[in-house]
């Protein structure tokens, strides 16, 4: 188990976001006050785009300083380069390219136009090298301060999905072909590799998510349900809106362990 897991509900999705900006930015602050640098893994998805677009509106948004913040990705969908559907395209456009961030500390999966052409094993073994080359000594990942994970109706996370062969994957990077949601073809991150970040928040919004979050929460299988194999090394926090948290056993809204 994690040093600590929390379930924190929000009323609605809205204020989930604006929730979730205000504690990313204070997490960057205190990491650059530590190390000075912060390391951020980002998702993709519609409640994260959400987040996005608040940490660009807040106020405080100067209190980081970006330039030395480190961003990655927990998973890509393996499409051309500015695809509007590829997560980097999303997060470029409601954060990234309104902060200003070093660009030698953005690195992006490569997309299916990129050197590694339509080849997804060899991007993700791309991506798995550039991990590598940033981790300290014989390690095979950088220190990850903060990663951000969606949830999927089918309990999913990056593009880790149930039964798949992700889902068993001990590679840090791992190819996808034929995800049950499309696009088929992504590029992931496995969950040896989510759970070395210090925290990780399973950020989730919608009735739809509330059955695999019920299942994950309480104690679900990873390999059938990949949210319940998400478990950060200091945090997992689970920040859901009240459609979400909907079929939580009553004793996950003070679960802290």
């Amino acid at each position: 188990m994690s040093a600590e897991h929390a379930v924190i509900v929000h009323a609605d999705a809205d204020l989930l976001a604006e929730a979730v900006a205000a504690r990313l930015m204070v997490k960057l602050i205190d990491a650059q006050s530590a190390r000075g640098s912060a390391s951020i893994v980002l998702t993709g998805g519609r409640v994260a785009a959400a987040v996005y677009r608040a940490v660009a509106a807040s106020p405080a948004l100067g209190a980081v300083d970006w330039s030395r913040v480190d961003v990655w990705w927990g998973d890509e969908r393996f499409l051309p380069a500015g695809h509007p559907d590829r997560n980097e395209t999303q997060a470029r456009q409601a954060l990234l390219d309104q902060v200003p961030l070093d660009p030698a500390r953005v690195r992006p999966m490569a997309p299916s136009d990129g050197p590694d052409g339509d080849d997804p094993e060899a991007a993700a073994a791309r991506y798995a090298a550039q991990l590598a080359r940033a981790a300290e000594g014989s390690a095979e990942l950088p220190y990850f301060d903060l990663l951000l994970l969606g949830v999927g109706e089918d309990g999913h996370v990056a593009s880790v999905f149930p039964e798949q062969p992700a889902a068993y994957e001990s590679r840090p990077v791992a190819a996808v072909r034929g995800a049950p949601k499309p696009p088929p073809v992504r590029v992931t991150l496995t969950l040896p590799a989510i759970n070395t970040a210090d925290e990780v928040w399973l950020i989730a919004a919608g009735a739809g998510k509330a059955a695999a979050i019920g299942m994950a929460v309480s104690g679900a299988g990873a390999v059938q349900v990949p949210a319940g194999g998400v478990e950060g090394v200091g945090r997992t926090l689970w920040l859901l809106d009240r459609a979400a948290a909907a079929q939580l056993p009553a004793k996950a809204l003070s679960l802290r362990s």
